[in-house]
C-alpha cells in the first residue's frame, strides 16, 4: 500500500512537471500564434457575414425566380389558350378547306358530266343544222372517178335499183327472233313485217333528207346524219330485235356520196362549157377582128390608089403634097397588112395566144402573180382591162409570151405552180403566191427565147405610200410606214 501510494506521488509529481511545460509551451504558442487566432475569427465573422448576404441574394433571387416562373407559367397559360384557338380555328379552316376541295371536286365533276352531254348534243344539233354544218366541213375525198356526169347519174340509177332488190329480197332490215303473238307465229310474222316497214321507212326518210340537202359545205355532216339515224332506229328497235343490215346501210351511204360528186360534176361541166363559151366567143371576135382588118386595109388601099392616080397628072407643090400623102398611106396600109395577117393567122389557129405573167403588189401583196392567156390582137389590151376598176392598183408586166400553142404552154406553167394557188378549190382564179425567181426559172425552162423582167414599178401605189406617210408625219409628227395585207 505505501509502495502504491509512493508511486502515485511519483506520478504525479511527473504529471504537473509535464503539466507545468505544457501550459508554458501552450501560452508560447498563444503568444506566437495571436494574430492568426483573430484573422480565424475574423474570418469566421466574413464567413458569417457572406453567409448573411448569401442567403439575403438566394431569398431575392428566389423571390424574382418565384415572379419569373409565375410570370412564364401565365405566358404558358396564354400560349397555350392562344395555341388551343389556333388549333380550333385550324380545324375550321382545314374543315372549311375540305368542304370546299370537296364542292370543288363536285362542280368538276358536274362540269365534265355538263360538257359531256353538250358536246354530244352539238355534235347531234351540228347533224341537222346547216348553219352549224360548215363547222363539220372538213375534206371530202371522191370516191369515184367517173369522166362525165351521165356515168355518175348510170351509177345512182343502178344503186337504188340494188336497194329495190334489198327490199323485195328482205336484206334491207332484219329481225332476228321468231316473234309469236298470242301463241300464233303468223300473228307474230305479220308484226314483224309491218315493224320492218315501220323501220325501213324512217331509216330512208332519214337518208333522203340528207341526200336531198347535201352540198359541198355539208357533205360530211350528212354522213353523219345518216349514221346517227341508223343508230338510233336500231336503238328503238333492240327490244324486238330489228336492225338495218350493213349491206343495205352502206348501199344509202354510197348513193349520198354518189349524189355529191354528181353535183360537183355538174358544176364542173358546166364551168367547162362556160369556158367553151368563151372561147367560142373569143373565135368569133378574131374572126371579126379579120373582117375589120381586111376592111381596113382595103380602104388604105382603095385610098392609097386613088392618091397614086390623083399624083400623075399634078406637078409642083401639089405633087409634093401628094407624095407625102401617098407616104403615109402606104405606112397605114402597111400596118393595116399587118393586122390582117396577125388576125388571120389568130382566126386560123386558135390554140396560139399569149401568156401574160402579172403582178399587183398594191392590191395583192408580194410574191402574188397571175398566169393568164389572151387571144387579143394586142395583149396588153388585157391587162389593161384586168387593172381598170376591178383593183386599187394597175398591174406590173413580167413576161408576154407568144406561143402558137398557149394553152399547153398555160397549163404547163400553173401545173409547175399549182401548190402554190391562192384559190386551191376554183382553178379557174389565176393567183399564184410564188417569189418572181421561181417563176423565171419556170419559164425559162418552158419558153427560152422569151423575155422576163422582175423589176416591179408600182408607180402609183408607191406615190400612195409616199403620199400617206407624209400625211401622216404631218398628223402624228411620227412617220409610220403602210404595207398592204396580202391574201
Amino acid at each position: 500500500m505505501a509502495a502504491e501510494l509512493t508511486l502515485q506521488q511519483d506520478v504525479n509529481s511527473t504529471t504537473k512537471s509535464e503539466l507545468h511545460e505544457k501550459t508554458a509551451e501552450l501560452e508560447s504558442l498563444r503568444t506566437r500564434f495571436s494574430g492568426i487566432v483573430d484573422a480565424d475569427k475574423a474570418g469566421i465573422e466574413i464567413v458569417a457575414q457572406a453567409h448573411a448576404t448569401a442567403t439575403a441574394i438566394i431569398s431575392d433571387a428566389q423571390d424574382i425566380y418565384d415572379k419569373k416562373i409565375a410570370e412564364c407559367l401565365k405566358i404558358k397559360e396564354n400560349l397555350i389558350s392562344e395555341q388551343n384557338k389556333i388549333s380550333e380555328g385550324n380545324i375550321e379552316l382545314l374543315s372549311d378547306k375540305q368542304s370546299i376541295i370537296n364542292e370543288t371536286n363536285a362542280l368538276r365533276k358536274q362540269y365534265t358530266d355538263k360538257k359531256y352531254i353538250y358536246d354530244h348534243l352539238l355534235e347531234e344539233v351540228a347533224i341537222f343544222d346547216e348553219r352549224l354544218a360548215f363547222a363539220e366541213l372538213g375534206v371530202y375525198e371522191p370516191h369515184f372517178d367517173f369522166t362525165d356526169s351521165e356515168e355518175f347519174k348510170a351509177e345512182i340509177e343502178e344503186i337504188r335499183e340494188i336497194q329495190k332488190r334489198f327490199i323485195s329480197a328482205k336484206r334491207a332490215a332484219t329481225c332476228g327472233t321468231n316473234w309469236t303473238v298470242d301463241g300464233s307465229k303468223s300473228k307474230g310474222e305479220t308484226l314483224t313485217n309491218r315493224n320492218l316497214k315501220m323501220t325501213l321507212r324512217a331509216f330512208n326518210s332519214e337518208c333522203d333528207a340528207a341526200i336531198s340537202n347535201t352540198r359541198w359545205n355539208n357533205v360530211n355532216a350528212m354522213m353523219k346524219r345518216i349514221i346517227y339515224a341508223r343508230e338510233q332506229i336500231d336503238k328503238l328497235n333492240k327490244s324486238s330485235n330489228i336492225t338495218i343490215t350493213n349491206e343495205y346501210f352502206e348501199s344509202r351511204m354510197m348513193e349520198l356520196r354518189l349524189t355529191h360528186e354528181y353535183r360537183e360534176k355538174l358544176k364542173e361541166e358546166r364551168d367547162v362549157r362556160l369556158e367553151a363559151s368563151r372561147a367560142e366567143r373569143e373565135e368569133k371576135r378574131f374572126l371579126q377582128d379579120m373582117l375589120e382588118a381586111e376592111k381596113e386595109e382595103a380602104k388604105y388601099q382603095k385610098l392609097l390608089d386613088k392618091a397614086i392616080l390623083e399624083a400623075r397628072g399634078s406637078q409642083g407643090a401639089q405633087l409634093d403634097s401628094y407624095a407625102e400623102n401617098i407616104k403615109i398611106l402606104e405606112k397605114a396600109l402597111a400596118d393595116a397588112h399587118t393586122k390582117v395577117t396577125r388576125a388571120q393567122a389568130m382566126a386560123e389557129m386558135t390554140k396560139s395566144g399569149w401568156i401574160y405573167i402579172i403582178s399587183n403588189i398594191g392590191s395583192f401583196g408580194p410574191e402574188v402573180i397571175k398566169i393568164g392567156l389572151t387571144r387579143r390582137l394586142d395583149p396588153l389590151d388585157r391587162v389593161r382591162e384586168l387593172g381598170s376598176a376591178s383593183v386599187p392598183f394597175t398591174f406590173d408586166v413580167h413576161a408576154i409570151i407568144y406561143s402558137d400553142s398557149a394553152p399547153t404552154l398555160e397549163r404547163a406553167l400553173h401545173n409547175e405552180f399549182d401548190q402554190y394557188r391562192v384559190n386551191a378549190k376554183n382553178s379557174r382564179k389565176e393567183f399564184f403566191r410564188v417569189p418572181l425567181t421561181e417563176v423565171e426559172k419556170a419559164v425559162k425552162a418552158l419558153a427560152p427565147e422569151s423575155t422576163f423582167f422582175q423589176d416591179i414599178e408600182a408607180q402609183e401605189f408607191q406615190e400612195t405610200l409616199a403620199l400617206r406617210n407624209a400625211r401622216l408625219q404631218v398628223e402624228t409628227h411620227n412617220p409610220i410606214k403602210y404595207f398592204p395585207a396580202s391574201i
